[in-house]
């Protein structure tokens, strides 16, 4: 591995009973049973690995809000909120940060672009504003490369992943939650139609209800029981550079690269908009799906054939409850980065800002993002399985607006108000899942 997440240790010991059980431990798992362990609801969390160990601790740390889905900007102002409660709640160092984010622009197409954006951000109050000339340079001083302006959220934020979900899960366990790693659940346990346990690869705990946060392990999980959840892998990669004093201490995006302060005084710098995408089996199943997306994107997504097609095709897809599963022969996705996407990520950061001339790398590591067909995250009951419910697909967008949904699906677990619409988000709204998961149409 080459990212350190902070350690977690996990309870030793498996109840034979829970209310609720949250598979995965990520941060949509992670707060989902700290939301629960709050209100004072038996829940344990079952992680195949450890605590944050894949995407969830190897994203950029944005925690913004600027040009998000509509759908998700509800989301993502409460878990701005709720990421200054973490701080609090946990009583530990999370660098969160209200440093405010900036994306600049190289062409008038592209500034008009994120002006469009502007329309959905009036309806929430989202001060939001387009800056150039002397207003961008005073923000960005000493910038060698012409942007024509930028769009930038002073509300916006960065926090640190490696740290920030090891610190809730301790905060959950706290509260009440037990928190299981190296623990992979095999499957679920029904009677009478309803969810009535899950099957770990330690033993069975009954339940009544069952959260699925896998991230990129949802598709397999719900392969099993009939449930074709249409969700494919991007490879994202980031690096870190030693301490750096000079460069912008908020997080810049441009077209060709994005950065971050980090809490050690370094700096996370990325390709932005390049992602690989691996050819895999479930690249032709999910073909259709995706078609639109990837003319969307066709200028983002660098294609690539290689031995992940092979691992993909070795895994099986089908297993018994009392079988070894694809979960416990990988607990954690651990890629390698995309070289080149590093290398041209930091050169066109140092191109763009000469702070960065002397920037020496410090790490770098891969990460694979759980990516739906619409980039919006699925979460909603599956009716084919009463007590299930879906909390996946956030498409690289997780750890921003985790808080909120962690709490989103404590509510829908308790039947407690809504802290926003969970209407976006309705796993009916795609035909495949719709079929699958006992709803007859999409909706």
């Amino acid at each position: 591995m080459r990212i350190t997440i902070d350690p977690f240790e996990g309870d030793a010991e498996l109840p034979a009973k829970s209310e609720v059980v949250v598979i995965g431990g990520g941060i949509i798992g992670v707060t989902t049973a700290l939301f629960l362990a709050l209100r004072g609801v038996e829940v344990t969390l079952c992680e195949k690995g450890g605590i944050a160990q894949e995407q969830s601790g190897r994203n950029w740390g944005w925690v913004r809000v600027m040009g998000r889905d509509p759908g998700e900007i509800p989301l993502g102002l409460v878990s701005q909120t709720l990421w200054e409660k973490m701080s609090e709640l946990t009583n530990a160092e999370l660098g969160f940060r209200r440093a405010g984010i900036l994306y600049v622009a190289d062409t008038e197409k592209e500034l008009a672009a994120q002006v469009a954006w502007l329309d959905h951000a009036k309806i929430y109050g989202i001060e939001s504003r387009v800056l150039r000339g002397a207003q961008l340079e005073a923000l960005i001083p000493g910038v060698r490369r012409r942007f024509v302006g930028g769009l930038y959220t002073p509300a916006d934020a960065r926090a640190e992943p490696q740290k920030a979900v090891p610190a809730m899960a301790e905060v959950a366990r706290r509260f009440g939650a037990r928190i299981l790693t190296n623990c992979a659940v095999r499957g679920l346990e029904t009677k009478a139609g309803q969810v009535s346990g899950v099957v770990t690869e330690r033993g069975a705990i009954a339940c009544s209800t069952v959260v699925l946060a896998g991230g990129a392990w949802s598709r397999l999980f719900l392969g099993n029981l009939g449930i074709d959840f249409p969700q494919l892998k991007l490879l994202g990669s980031v690096l870190r550079t030693e301490p750096l004093e000079g460069p912008p201490t908020l997080a810049v995006g441009g077209s060709d690269f994005a950065f971050r302060k980090r809490l050690d005084g370094g700096y996370s710098v990325a390709r932005r908009n390049a992602s690989v995408a691996e050819v895999v089996p479930d690249s032709f199943r999910l073909f259709a799906d995706f078609f639109p997306s990837l003319v969307k994107q066709r200028g983002e997504l660098r294609l690539r054939v290689g031995r992940r097609f092979i691992e993909e095709a070795s895994l099986a897809r089908r297993w018994q409850l009392d079988e070894r599963t694809p979960f416990e022969q990988v607990r954690a996705l651990d890629p390698e980065p995309s070289q080149g996407l590093l290398d041209e990520g930091l050169a066109n950061v140092k191109a763009a800002f000469p702070a960065f001339a002397e920037a020496r790398v410090a790490g770098a590591w891969g990460g694979l993002v759980d990516a739906m067909p619409d980039a919006v995250p699925v979460i909603g009951w599956v009716p084919r399985y009463p007590g299930l419910l879906i909390a996946s697909g956030f498409s690289g967008h997780g750890f921003g607006i985790g808080p909120g949904a962690g709490h989103l699906v404590a509510d829908l677990v308790t039947g407690a108000k809504p802290i926003v619409d969970p209407l976006p988000y309705r796993p009916e709204r795609f035909p495949r899942l719709a079929r699958t998961i006992g709803v007859g149409r999409a909706a």
